[in-house]
């Protein structure tokens, strides 16, 4: 017995390319992109993202914090040549330093005229505050009369200097290593505005890492 089929049964229908599997045809009227463009399209968020935490550590440089380092040996023992120290600029827009602060100031008129530039930072400590009056007398500092008990001096003051009274908007600065130390006791009083900071943090070398 014959089984009528359908004619198209049989018929094999023509194969239809799949647009997946044809090659691409480049289109050569199409226009380069030139290298720079196709660098900044894959590069984009990654300089963003510098430019970011440039413009941060910038801010924070000028208005929070800044790093220093210890060029001469002038606040011996406390540091030492080469030591980094991270100095804090905040707190004194809301209060004034205090004795005993070691603090990083720009060279007042004084030291100006002997030579030093205007933006040559130095660091010393506080002494005397506004209103005191300093002396140094037989290998003591005095403030208004009483002796300062200071075991942070690499060794007791070998010069004498009579009374001054420190004047509205100034502070008295010394260094730690009394008999070698460029500071208040030769050109006299630090103006409050050339201070920079307060130094707070040594973060070089490791060995010796944490607060001053």
């Amino acid at each position: 017995m014959t089984v009528n089929k359908d004619p198209a049964a049989d018929a094999v229908s023509p194969q239809t390319e799949d647009s997946s599997t044809r090659p691409e045809i480049l289109d050569s009227s199409a226009p380069v992109k030139p290298f720079w463009t196709t660098l900044w399209q894959q590069q984009r968020e990654n300089i963003k993202v510098l430019a970011i935490a440039l413009a941060i550590a910038l801010v924070l440089r000028l208005f929070i914090a800044e790093p220093r380092y210890i060029p001469s040996n002038s606040m011996e023992p406390t540091l030492h040549v080469g030591d980094r120290l991270l100095v804090e600029k905040v707190s004194y827009h809301f209060h004034p330093p205090q004795t005993g602060d070691i603090v990083v100031f720009y060279p007042p008129q004084q030291l100006q005229k002997l030579g030093y530039g205007s933006h040559q930072a130095f660091i010393k400590r506080v002494i005397g505050l506004e209103g005191q009056t300093v002396a140094v007398h037989r290998q003591k500092v005095y403030i208004d009369g009483v002796p300062r008990p200071e075991p942070y001096i690499a060794a007791a003051p070998q010069y004498e200097m009579i009374p001054v009274t420190v004047p509205s908007g100034h502070i008295f600065v010394m260094g730690d290593n009394r008999n070698d130390s460029n500071d208040s006791h030769i050109w006299g009083f630090l103006p409050i505005k050339n201070i920079v900071g307060q130094a707070q943090f040594r973060f070089w070398p490791f060995s010796q890492a944490g607060r001053v």
